[in-house]
């Protein structure tokens, strides 16, 4: 098995490569713009590993596609590539549109020519991968309802909208083409290497500095949390054995509000970092409510039934095991995230491997 993925810098795609190539022994091609958030130190473990390669490239070039297609002849591909910060996508959302919509259309034309190269056999096993988020459902609000696989679409932001396009382009691949296609929504991911714009990592670096920990409205905004790796074992269950042209929603099991999550983590702060900065007392003093942002959906929600039925895979990690293990991750880590902050990681773009 040779798996072609792209993202694989970013924050699940490094984890994903992580588990293929030291977990599972298995061939990775990651192809990656390494925009931003894309950041080779989180793939230390697997560089030199004979089963990883890396290829610095963006998934609108077409041309890029179909060479690495032609010359690394991968048995599958788990698209990951997407630009993903609402609050980004609301300030400058062409990014989004550009890489979300119109890479995920260039790959799946490159794909869609690979695949019919193939013999009969390998057709057999080829499958496209697309990853996806639950926040094309839109907003469940205080209804008490699950997103499932067939929840309507109703994306609020331009990130979920354009999100939303890519999954029904992949699906209409799958239908008008005959690519073999699977597509997971997955709920709100955290963990180790989590780019620092994102709310865990952000409460926990602000409060590890003495800085104002931010939260939107009132914080009662609720979602659903799935720990990185579990979403990375969960992504290749359904790479392996998921069936094709079906849809399977992942999700951690975990509803907390926004507010839950940052006093959860000041919680642990309290017990793996007592000694704080700038003479504080509690953690928590730093939390400091904020303007919401524009279009704030008020609830995330996953029926993960179907991947526990059919694949029998479900989380192994709680909350409060994940969170705790994420923070002490962020405490023992400071070589990772220090780089990040300081755009020190960025150096390492130069001289990347290219094709």
């Amino acid at each position: 098995m040779k798996v072609l993925v792209t993202g694989g810098a970013g924050f699940i795609g490094s984890a994903l490569i992580r588990y293929l190539v030291l977990e599972e022994k298995i061939s990775v091609i990651n192809l990656d713009k390494l925009t931003y958030a894309g950041n080779l130190n989180s793939l230390k473990e697997v560089e030199g590993n004979s089963l990883y390669q890396f290829v610095k490239g963006d998934i609108c070039n077409s041309e890029l596609l179909d060479q690495i297609l032609e010359q690394q002849q991968p048995t599958g591909i788990i698209h990951l590539a997407a630009e993903s910060h609402v609050d980004r996508s609301l300030d400058a959302p062409d990014a989004f549109i550009d890489t979300n919509i119109v890479g995920t259309f260039q790959l799946l034309k490159a794909a869609r020519k690979y695949f019919s190269t193939l013999t009969e056999e390998l057709k057999k096993t080829f499958k496209f991968h697309h990853v996806s988020t639950d926040e094309v459902y839109g907003d469940l609000a205080d209804s008490g309802l699950l997103f499932t696989e067939e929840t309507s679409y109703d994306p609020s932001s331009p990130y979920s909208a354009s999100k939303a396009a890519s999954d029904h382009l992949v699906r209409a691949w799958g239908r008008s083409y005959g690519l073999p296609i699977v597509v997971t929504n997955c709920s709100n991911n955290y963990g180790p290497y989590h780019f620092p714009e994102k709310l865990i990592p952000h409460v926990i670096l602000n409060a590890v500095f003495g800085k104002p920990i931010p939260v939107y409205g009132d914080g009662s905004q609720v979602r659903d949390w799935l720990y990185v790796e579990d979403h990375a074992r969960a992504l290749f269950t359904v790479f392996k054995n998921g069936k094709l042209n079906s849809t399977y929603n992942i999700g951690g099991h975990n509803e907390k509000t926004n507010l839950e999550v940052v006093k959860k983590i000041c919680e642990v702060l309290e017990r793996l970092k007592p000694e704080k900065p700038n003479g504080i007392g509690n953690y928590s003093e730093l939390i400091e409510f904020v303007k919401d942002r524009p279009g704030h959906d008020i609830r995330y929600a996953i029926d993960a039934s179907k991947i526990a039925k059919e694949l029998n895979w479900s989380p192994i990690e709680s909350f409060e095991t994940g969170i705790e293990k994420t923070v002490q991750w962020y405490l023992e880590n400071s070589w990772w995230w220090s780089d990040v902050l300081n755009h020190k990681y960025e150096l390492s773009r130069l001289g990347d491997k290219t094709v």
